[in-house]
């Protein structure tokens, strides 16, 4: 694969951005790898979410390793993937920028959409009370595509496809 093309696409933002809805149609349109960060959080930070407890960087930590390794997995296996995952800091996405061809893709939303998303979200540890902690923590990335996460879900995919110069499984058309 040409080195300048993307192998890796992590899907970022704070909860309610539409992750993993976004990063999982986007795995499918591709033929990718699909990886949902929130599968690698231990069970004592998912419990603390549950309880309403914003995760500290002690807490993290271990889960950024865990994605990081997933990441360097894929790469060294000639693998594409795309992996949904907050990455709320710049240091976080360093730690996942493992090689050349991991790139950010980054689900931008206001607070008031964001709320009304985790208000409506069912069988989630994430609730809206910790959106403003996630909200506080955010360093908005100036290195990702940048998208409205308002925008329909196969507005999104198209546009991650054509911005990175990518190939689906099928022929998308425009938006």
């Amino acid at each position: 694969m040409d080195r300048g093309e993307p192998a890796i696409l992590v899907v970022m933002g704070v909860s309610g951005a539409g992750k993993t809805t976004v990063g999982g149609a986007l795995a499918r349109a591709l033929g990718w790898r699909f990886l949902d960060g929130d599968a690698l959080h231990s069970p004592a930070s998912i419990d603390k979410m549950r309880r309403g407890i914003p995760l500290t960087e002690a807490d993290r930590d271990p889960w950024l390793e865990r994605l990081r390794q997933a990441t360097a997995s894929y790469l060294a296996a000639g693998e594409r993937a795309v992996i949904a995952c907050s990455a709320l800091k710049r240091t976080h996405r360093s730690r996942l920028r493992v090689g050349p061809g991991v790139r950010f893709v980054y689900l931008k939303g206001g607070p008031p959409l964001l709320r009304e998303r985790l208000r409506h979200r069912r069988g989630h540890y994430m609730k809206a009370p910790l959106l403003e902690s996630q909200l506080a923590t955010l360093e908005e990335p100036r290195d990702a595509l940048t998208l409205d996460a308002d925008l329909p879900v196969d507005v999104l995919v198209r546009r991650v496809i054509r911005a990175y110069g990518l190939k689906g499984k099928r022929t998308e058309a425009g938006d």
